[in-house]
């Protein structure tokens, strides 16, 4: 009794010609010779019984024959019961046909077939590949890891993570070095997982803005098979205790008595830098006055030596209460 192909290759009867690729494909790297080096000969067995199975299947003429006479048709010989050669004219090997031998061919040059050795059929080699130790094989380095099914998938890049970066308005207006300590997984050349502390050094430029992201290549864990992921640093913009930011301009809040609105005010600021800045106002300070100094806001990313503007606005605190005497000096000042 012969071999059953179908078995062979873990396929059914019915089988098209993409499921029998497939069979073969996972198949054949699981048994190669060079992936088995603890049991060359068992695998060096399965390997060619592999190839033939495939061989057989994959042309339509050998997969009728196999279909309706087995393995013994292929090979000239009558089936079990048929009375010998020559005794039945439906026979391919009897007297009314011509015999049909099936010499199987290398399970190497089918391999290399395949998977696209240079001058068979056509097909190109893959990148990556190298010379096998076994025969003439060709064969992909990527496959020697345990598990790999496909010839053209590249290594996969892990997510990347992200971290937020608080800063301060002052050091964003002058810039800063910042060092971050992380600590990773890293993989040897023996396969061998430890762990490193790496030190990054980010360097935050003058008037940069929140969501600025900083981004370190393949400074996450290292895993077989996987790039390590990108390391991402965004910048979060922390609160100050005078200033807010809007873009490039830097807004403060004067809090003055509806006296100063009215009769004069002088603001005086003190800049992210220190320096200290006066403006008098004579104009009358209503609640949607605002003052601008310009040139004295955040720097502009892109050209640092340029500058939003500092906007001066006001709180204006009226009195909770007037005396009836104050309500008509107010009137007679001002008007009724």
């Amino acid at each position: 009794m012969g071999a059953d192909y179908y078995k062979v290759l873990g396929v059914d009867r019915g089988a098209s010609d993409d499921d029998l690729k497939k069979a073969y494909r996972k198949l054949a790297m699981r048994w190669h010779p060079d992936k088995n080096s603890t049991n060359k000969k068992e695998a060096e067995t399965k390997f060619k019984e592999i190839s033939v199975a495939y061989e057989v299947l994959s042309d339509p003429k050998k997969r009728a024959i196999y279909d309706q006479l087995g393995e013994e048709g292929l090979k000239g010989q009558p089936p079990p019961g048929a009375g010998g050669p020559g005794t039945s004219p439906f026979f391919p090997g009897g007297a009314h046909s011509t015999a049909h031998h099936f010499n199987p061919r290398s399970a190497d040059d089918i391999f290399k077939e395949f998977f696209g050795s240079p001058g068979m059929g056509g097909m190109r080699t893959e990148p990556g590949f190298q010379r096998s130790m076994f025969g003439n094989d060709i064969f992909s380095s990527r496959f020697r890891a345990e598990g790999s099914t496909s010839m053209q998938q590249p290594l996969r890049k892990a997510a990347a993570i992200e971290n937020p970066l608080p800063v301060g308005l002052a050091d964003l207006y002058k810039g800063v070095t910042k060092k971050m300590k992380i600590s990773r997984e890293t993989i040897d050349a023996s396969g061998r997982i430890s762990n490193t502390e790496d030190i990054l050094t980010i360097q935050v430029k003058a008037g940069w803005k929140k969501g600025t992201r900083i981004t370190f290549p393949d400074k996450g864990n290292e895993a077989p098979n996987m790039k390590p992921a990108d390391i991402v640093f965004i910048i979060d913009e922390k609160p100050h205790d005078v200033f807010t930011r809007e873009g490039n301009d830097l807004v403060v809040t004067e809090k003055i008595s509806l006296v100063e609105a009215l009769t004069g005010y002088t603001a005086r600021v003190t800049t992210l830098d220190g320096r200290s800045l006066s403006l008098h106002i004579n104009s009358i300070i209503h609640p949607k006055y605002e003052e601008v100094m310009p040139g004295e806001g955040m720097p502009v990313p892109k050209d640092p030596t340029k500058k939003g503007n500092l906007r001066i606005k006001f709180n204006i605190m009226f009195p909770s209460r007037l005396t009836s005497d104050q309500k008509a000096g107010i009137k007679r000042l001002l008007g009724s």
